[in-house]
């Protein structure tokens, strides 16, 4: 980031738009590995602004910069228009530059499968596997790889997801990306656990997140440690478990709303497993609120059925209900069935 500010000053007082461009794009990927969304939000719409009478390819990756910032912050509809749009843009105005569109299919893929629109994830991923032999960039190919990973879980093709995941891993070990290398171990940790395979799971979570503690990464260490803190919760080890989340949600450190969600989720778990009820709906309840607002509808639906059951069992039917009928209403509201028209695809062979 100091660099980059060195740059961008020295940028400035010789008067060239190109580069300042540049090292506000590097500021903006700093601060979002440091977890500074609104910064990073920020560094994109300046290059994005210096950028505004450039043709659109150019302005994709200050577009995709401040999507990713607003998907970490918990706001997936607006992340996901801010993508749609641009994809749109590239499509109709004949500007279909393969690497632009890669990027932006790539990152589109995680905000439509934590909003549970999976078809739409699939097609995303199929366009960017279709242009990724016209790109020359490895390490953005890679990145699409990993996102790519997600399509396959959800679609239930562990080993096609882990595949994808090792052509990543390989490149980003031979370009010495670390960070990116850390998510390939998330990702990897994330895959084993869904199936079940926990102690795997642990030891890829433990390696991701001793990578990006010492990237000083912030925000996605914490979001490691929660996914790693459901691991050992399933594995028994509750007080481990809660140590972790507890300390996270404590310290003031904000791991995002989708996490902070699941964090609550976890401690609500951990409770109930104790036979605190109080405790757990308290946990569900705070979980609930945060979710609602990122609009992520399978933690969502989760959440509403895990607090339904545990009013359900304490007798509160009417309580347990109406639960259920706010996890329902959000498989089902505008946005979470259909996003409006899906983008265009691309006019390529």
């Amino acid at each position: 980031a100091g660099h980059f500010r060195r740059l961008l000053a020295e940028a400035e007082r010789l008067g060239l738009a190109d580069e300042r461009a540049e090292a506000l794009l590097g500021l903006g990927d700093c601060a979002l590995e440091a977890g500074e969304l609104t910064e990073a939000a920020g560094h994109f719409e300046a290059a994005e602004l210096l950028l505004a009478d450039e043709p659109l390819p150019r302005r994709a990756r200050p577009i995709r910069g401040r999507a990713v910032a607003h998907l970490l912050a918990g706001e997936l509809r607006y992340a996901c228009y801010l993508l749609e749009s641009a994809i749109d843009g590239l499509n109709a105005g004949g500007l279909a530059d393969p690497e632009a569109l890669v990027l932006l299919y790539s990152a589109v893929i995680g905000p439509y499968i934590d909003m549970g629109a999976h078809a739409r994830a699939a097609h995303a991923a199929e366009l960017a596997l279709a242009l990724a032999p016209q790109v020359a960039d490895p390490a953005l190919v890679a990145g699409m790889h990993r996102q790519v990973a997600r399509t396959f879980l959800a679609e239930g093709r562990v080993a096609d997801a882990d595949a994808s995941l090792a052509k990543a891993q390989a490149v980003y070990r031979q370009l010495r990306l670390r960070t990116d290398l850390a998510h390939c171990h998330w990702m990897r940790g994330y895959v084993q656990a869904q199936h079940g395979e926990l102690a795997a799971a642990e030891r890829e979570l433990r390696i991701a997140r001793e990578m990006l503690t010492a990237r000083r990464a912030a925000l996605y260490t914490a979001q490691v440690e929660v996914e790693l803190a459901d691991v050992l919760r399933r594995l028994g080890r509750h007080e481990e478990a809660a140590e972790l989340v507890s300390g996270l949600l404590a310290e003031g450190s904000d791991p995002g709303a989708v996490h902070a969600g699941g964090a609550h989720r976890l401690l609500g778990l951990i409770a109930e497993e104790r036979g605190d009820a109080e405790a757990a709906e308290e946990h569900y309840v705070r979980a609930l609120a945060l979710l609602e607002r990122s609009g992520a509808g399978g933690d969502l639906a989760d959440l509403c059925r895990l607090l339904g059951d545990l009013l359900r069992r304490a007798g509160r039917t009417e309580a347990a209900l109406d639960a259920y009928r706010t996890g329902l209403g959000h498989r089902a509201a505008p946005g979470t069935t259909t996003l409006g028209p899906a983008p265009a695809a691309p006019a390529f062979h």
